[in-house]
C-alpha cells in the first residue's frame, strides 16, 4: 500500500496527536540529527493540513504516562525551531520558551479519555518511548487513540553486528509494541516494507517515501577546487573507513591536486579506527574536513557546491541523504543496496560497497571537471522528482483515515462490561421463568 496510490486523500475526523518527546530534549540539548529533522517536517506539514486537528503528545518519564502539550506553546515551538536550524541559529530559540515547554510535561494533563465519537490518532515519528509496551498500550486502550507509527529501518534486528549490543533487545521492544498495539504502520521505503513484512505480517503498511527540499536551500557560490562531501553519523553502517583509505592514497598519488573530502555528521559508536584516521593520519591533512553536525543551511552550502555525495553505506533503510542530495541537482555515488536503488530511480552511480577501486576511479571520474559520466548523471536527473513532503503528509493522514481499527474502543468495552453486569445482576434478582425470557431477548 502507498501513498499516491489514492486519488482522493483524507483526513482522519478526530484529533491528531503527534509525539514531540525526541525533539523536545533534542531541542533542548541544541543537537538535531536525521529522525530529529523529520520530525521538524511533520510537525510543520500536519499544521498546514490539518490545523484544527493537529496536536502534540510527550511522555512524561517522571510519572510514567502520556501528557497532552500545551497547544499554543508547542506551536510556538515548531514555528521557531524550523527557521532557527536552517539559519544555524538555535539560539533564536528562546531557552525561557523551552524550558517552559518542557516543564509544562509536569503539569499538562493526560491524553484525554475517550467518551465517543470520532477517535484520536497518534502518530510516533521518532520512535521514543516505544520501547514502552506496557505503557503505550494502556495509553491507546484508555484515549481509544488509532496508534499509528513511522519505522526508519529494522538494521538493530536484521543486521546486529551494525549497532551496539543494547540497541538491540530496545528495538525489539519497539516492535513488540508496534506488533501488539499498533493499528497501521507507515514505512519510509519498500525495503523497510519488507523487512516489516518478515517480522509483523499481518499488520497494514503504508510505504510512503519521506520528503526532501523544504529544509535545503542552494548553495551560496561555486567551489574554488573540487570536492565531495559524506552525510551521516560516522558508525561502522556508514562505512566511512573506505573512503578515508581511498583518500589517503588520493593525496599520497595526486598530493596538492588531489579532491577535497568533507565529512558531515556526529562521531557515534564503535567508531575507533575511523577516529584515529581522523585525529592522526597526517597523510589526510588539509584535504579531509570533520565538520560534525551542521545547520541545515551549512550542509546545504557544503553539498550543494560538491561534484558529488558520497553515500558507500552496507545498509540503510532510507538514505534521506542521497535524496537531498539529488533534490539539489548535485550528483550521487553511492553503494548498490535496495534502499539506494529504490529512492534513486537509477540515477545515481551505484556500487559496490566493498569494491574500494571502483569507488577511487570514480571519485577521479567525477573529479574531472570535463567528466562526460558525470555530464550523464546530471542529464538524468533532470527527469528525476524529488518527493515532497506536503504529499508525505497528505498520504500518511490518508492512510490513517482508512485505516481499520485493531479493537474497540475503550468507552464501547466499558459499555458493554456495564450492560452485561447489570442483566446478570437483574437476572440473579429475577425468578427462573423471568431470566429465560431476559435471555431468549438477548439473543433474539
Amino acid at each position: 500500500m502507498t501513498g499516491p496510490e489514492y486519488g482522493n486523500p483524507r483526513i482522519p475526523e478526530g484529533e491528531i496527536w503527534l509525539d514531540i518527546s525526541r525533539l523536545l530534549y533534542r531541542v533542548f540539548r541544541g543537537k538535531i540529527t536525521g529522525i530529529d529533522r523529520v520530525e521538524i517536517a511533520y510537525a510543520e506539514e500536519l499544521l498546514r493540513a490539518a490545523p484544527n486537528q493537529a496536536r502534540f503528545a510527550a511522555y512524561d518519564y517522571w510519572r510514567g504516562s502520556f501528557r497532552a502539550m500545551p497547544q499554543a506553546r508547542a506551536c510556538a515551538l515548531v514555528r521557531d525551531i524550523a527557521p532557527a536550524w536552517r539559519a544555524g541559529d538555535m539560539a533564536a530559540v528562546s531557552r525561557r520558551s523551552l524550558r517552559g515547554l518542557l516543564c509544562s510535561i509536569f503539569t499538562a494533563p493526560a491524553l484525554p479519555r475517550y467518551r465517543g465519537g470520532a477517535r484520536p490518532t497518534y502518530i510516533n515519528v521518532s520512535n521514543h518511548p516505544l520501547h514502552l509496551v506496557d505503557r503505550v498500550g494502556q495509553m491507546t486502550a484508555r484515549t481509544g487513540a488509532l496508534f499509528i507509527p513511522l519505522v526508519h529501518d529494522l538494521i538493530p534486528l536484521e543486521l546486529p553486528e551494525y549497532v551496539p549490543p543494547a540497541w538491540i533487545e530496545h528495538h525489539r521492544s519497539r516492535l513488540k509494541t508496534i506488533a501488539a498495539h499498533a493499528d497501521g504502520i507507515i514505512s519510509n521505503s519498500e525495503s523497510t516494507t519488507q523487512a516489516l513484512r518478515r517480522h509483523i505480517p499481518r499488520l497494514p503498511v503504508a510505504t510512503i517515501p519521506l520528503g526532501a527540499g523544504t529544509l535545503m536551500a542552494p548553495p551560496a557560490r561555486a567551489p574554488a577546487s573540487p570536492y565531495f562531501v559524506m552525510v551521516g553519523t560516522i558508525e561502522p553502517r556508514k562505512n566511512h573507513l573506505l573512503l578515508l583509505h581511498i583518500w589517503r592514497r588520493l593525496v599520497r598519488e595526486y598530493s596538492i591536486g588531489a579532491p577535497d573530502l568533507h565529512i558531515i555528521g556526529r562521531r557515534g559508536w564503535e567508531n575507533e579506527q575511523v577516529v584515529d584516521i581522523l585525529e592522526r593520519c597526517s597523510g589526510i591533512a588539509g584535504h579531509v574536513h570533520e565538520h560534525g553536525m551542521v545547520s541545515d543551511g551549512e550542509l546545504a552550502g557544503i553539498v550543494g557546491g560538491a561534484r558529488a555525495l558520497l553515500m558507500p553505506s552496507f545498509a540503510e533503510g532510507y538514505g534521506l541523504p542521497v535524496v537531498e542530495a539529488l533534490a539539489m541537482g548535485v550528483p550521487v555515488i553511492c553503494s548498490d543496496i535496495p534502499a539506494h536503488r529504490e529512492i534513486g530511480k537509477g540515477v545515481p552511480e551505484f556500487l559496490d560497497p566493498l569494491d574500494g577501486a571502483a569507488w577511487m576511479r570514480m571519485i577521479l571520474e567525477y573529479a574531472n571537471p570535463a567528466s562526460e559520466i558525470r555530464v550523464a548523471q546530471q542529464t538524468r536527473l533532470a527527469g528525476w522528482r524529488a518527493p515532497a513532503w506536503n504529499e508525505h503528509m497528505a498520504a500518511v493522514l490518508d492512510f490513517a483515515a482508512r485505516v481499520e481499527p485493531r479493537r474497540p474502543a475503550l468507552q464501547s468495552i466499558w459499555s458493554r462490561t456495564m450492560l452485561a453486569t447489570s442483566v446478570s445482576s437483574t437476572q440473579a434478582m429475577k425468578p427462573a421463568s423471568t431470566v429465560s425470557a431476559v435471555a431468549s431477548q438477548r439473543t433474539g
